[in-house]
């Protein structure tokens, strides 16, 4: 059985190393969590007591099968959740993760999954992201960064990489959602911005919103 704390630092090291493959450093564990070094070498020592994790000091730390599952299973019912709370319970998408980040660390198995049956086996979470299955599998994200979208083109916004509600708001702001059919009219050299067009109106976005937006083509 693994522990809140616990279950945070595998999903860390889960999205730091490439699904949690790479080693990362204990440094950069530490500023994902918002540790201290010395707390999260402690951590990584427990979770490698629990065949969770790869631990050799200087080396970084990785997961092991084990680990990489319990992983993926924290991140399916963080997932699951924020599609309840936006379909069934009418939040918004930038209210959700907060709520989520709660509610994942459930160990009732049952529960997930006859949550999962009630929403109907949704595939993706509100914000793009692939939902792993109950074996921790999930098929990876089939789109593109709009910047490698040609001028002239245009794709279906799928996925957005930053899922803070500080920038899920400026999308509301600016009426950009998923599902949204964007066209690529425009590439600015001096600053990296884009001109786009959606169905209702024309905009420039910076380099900074560019790079968190996907596209299905």
């Amino acid at each position: 059985m693994t522990t809140l704390s616990e279950e945070n630092y595998l999903k860390a090291i889960y999205h730091l190393g490439k699904q949690g493959a790479t080693p990362v450093s204990t440094n950069a564990i530490a500023e994902k969590v918002e540790s201290k070094a010395s707390s999260v070498t402690d951590m990584v020592k427990k979770l490698a007591d629990k065949n969770l994790a790869n631990y050799v000091k200087y080396q970084g730390v990785s997961l092991t099968n084990k680990g990489r599952l319990a992983a993926t299973l924290v991140i399916r019912k963080h997932r699951l959740w924020e599609v309840f709370l936006v379909n069934k319970l009418n939040f918004s998408w930038d209210e959700v993760h907060e709520v989520a980040e709660q509610l994942e660390h459930v160990k009732s198995l049952k529960l997930v999954n006859e949550l999962d049956a009630f929403l109907e086996y949704p595939t993706h979470d509100p914000h793009g992201d692939p939902i792993p299955d109950k074996d921790g599998n999930y098929s990876p994200i089939k789109s593109v960064n709009i910047f490698d979208v040609d001028k002239g083109k245009e794709g279906v916004l799928s996925f957005v990489k930053d899922s803070t509600d500080t920038f899920l708001k400026y999308l509301n702001k600016n009426k950009l959602a998923l599902g949204d059919t964007i066209k690529v009219l425009d590439y600015e050299p001096f600053d990296n911005s884009l001109t786009i067009e959606t169905k209702t109106r024309k905009m420039i976005i910076s380099k900074e919103v560019a790079q968190n937006l996907y596209l299905s083509l």
